[in-house]
């Protein structure tokens, strides 16, 4: 079945189509939605940059006093679990904004890029409490600004934040032969020399050793973080000096000022074997699960003539044949699937913030301390009631799919092949999702006009019959939302 380039556009690079808004009517319209989405500030951190770092920073005092308190033997229980409190509604309050982005922003193409970036360069909330404050932070300076330049400004920016560097444990790595390795016997740890050579550039499989694992570990010592500002920093007295080989050069710091890692993150951009690696992980995520060859090399050789210009690898990638052919080779990831299912609805963002409202109240907000003292048990039963739907509509429903926000399950993000998503239990909770968004936000609206509103010329005959016969408006919504074509692009 043909489908047309704007609806592909729409449903294979964005995330989706949604009433009242114009897909995209070609690859030039898709790239040019990168260099608006860069000047665009995402919903978070709520606060901005600023207002993030000194909170968290004001987190990780806080915390940093109870323990020390706590190992005097006078633990603060109350000042803790308030804390506690704090950064996880911090945190959920930054993943809905993020889905909020998603789903209402007409610029699709970034927005996936964004999201594809993230779990390119994967960290998690999960690693330490204040990630749950730090992480959203890394998005929104090291990311998203970043996607339509240079690959080698990226890989700088996302490798050299604090949420890397905590995630992967470089605040922990000491150069063994550096003042202090010798003087504490302290360790190197090679987390982020590995993650930095198999993930985030050369590749898996890319003829690297374990020799050039610890040799990137070892360039890397010296980098730190100060937590008591949230800063970056090199630290001397924890680096390796040199000469330190790596894949046949030899850094050895000759101007002291610990700037080798720097040129060993442009060399390693500038690898047609890290050129190769990203570029298949692109035609993985966007097109097929087998990335053909004869659409990555072109991938390879923009990369190469382009000094790394992300946005001309993008080009490359939309400007061929099979980027308009075979719709619906890849499966929707739950992310995907649950805010393509709201545009679809063409929730206004009103609606999507009532939402965010109420699963504010789901952890003992202000709002639900206040009706407490009140004693509106009726009213508070009521606000948890909206909460708990709120919750099963958004973040609850990514956590039981098995991609929750900013919670990757490893370093080297989620997976993206077909066989992982399309599972008995995968489909389950996404039919289960269909039916209860469906009667929360479809009671009125007419099955056959969602079903040309989420899939226009996408839509089998087959399905087109299905919901033409629906017994309700609730389960022909329901029916649109579980077909095969809405749930594959």
């Amino acid at each position: 079945m043909a489908v047309s380039h704007p609806t592909l556009a729409a449903i294979r690079f964005g995330y989706g189509l949604r009433p009242g808004e114009e897909p995209p009517a070609d690859a030039e319209a898709l790239l040019a939605q990168i260099e608006e989405g860069v000047s665009e500030k995402p919903g978070f951190p709520r606060e901005g940059a600023a207002g993030r770092l000194e909170n968290a920073t004001r987190v990780l005092s806080v915390l940093a006093a109870e323990a020390k308190a706590r190992r005097a033997g006078n633990p603060n229980e109350g000042i803790r679990r308030e804390t506690q409190r704090e950064v996880q509604r911090t945190y959920r309050l930054d993943a809905m904004a993020r889905m909020a982005n998603a789903i209402h922003s007409p610029l699709g193409f970034y927005e996936r890029l964004a999201g594809f970036w993230v779990d390119h360069f994967s960290t998690s909330v999960l690693k330490a409490l204040p990630m749950r404050m730090i992480v959203p932070l890394y998005e929104a300076q090291a990311i998203r600004p970043n996607i339509g330049g240079s690959f080698s400004k990226l890989l700088s920016a996302a490798i050299l934040h604090p949420a890397m560097l905590i995630y992967l444990d470089q605040n922990q790595s000491v150069g063994p032969d550096s003042p202090a390795g010798r003087r504490n016997r302290r360790g190197l740890n090679e987390n982020l020399g590995r993650e930095l050579l198999e993930l985030h550039t050369l590749g898996a499989g890319s003829g690297y050793t374990q020799n050039d694992v610890r040799a990137a570990a070892l360039v890397l010592t010296g980098l730190t973080v100060d937590n008591r500002t949230l800063e970056v920093v090199y630290q001397p007295q924890l680096a390796e000096g040199g000469p330190i080989t790596l894949l046949g050069r030899t850094y050895e710091d000759d101007e002291g000022d610990g700037q080798d890692h720097v040129l060993m993150l442009e060399d390693l951009a500038g690898s047609p074997k890290t050129a190769r690696h990203v570029s298949r992980k692109l035609v993985r995520h966007f097109i097929a699960d087998d990335p053909p060859d004869d659409m990555v090399e072109p991938m390879v050789e923009a990369w190469m003539r382009s000094q790394g210009n992300l946005t001309e690898v993008y080009r490359t990638m939309l400007s061929h044949p099979r980027a308009w052919a075979e719709p619906g080779r890849k499966i929707k990831q739950p992310f995907e699937f649950v805010v393509s299912g709201f545009r679809a609805l063409g929730l206004p963002e009103k609606n999507f913030a009532n939402l965010v409202s109420d699963l504010d109240d789901e952890d003992e907000g202000p709002v639900g301390k206040a009706m407490e003292m009140a004693g509106a048990a009726a009213t508070r039963e009521e606000a948890r009631r909206k909460a708990r739907r709120a919750n099963a509509l958004t973040l609850g429903a990514l956590q039981r799919m098995g991609q929750p926000v900013w919670q990757p399950p490893s370093p080297a993000g989620f997976a993206d092949e077909v066989s992982v998503w399309l599972s008995a239990s995968q489909l389950s909770e996404r039919i289960a999702w269909s039916r209860m968004i469906a009667r929360t936000f479809g009671q009125k609206t007419e099955p056959s006009a969602f079903l040309e509103a989420a899939l226009g010329d996408a839509a089998r005959p087959e399905t087109r019959q299905i919901v033409a016969q629906a017994p309700s408006k609730v389960h022909g919504i329901t029916m649109v939302l579980a077909s095969p074509e809405f749930n594959r692009r």
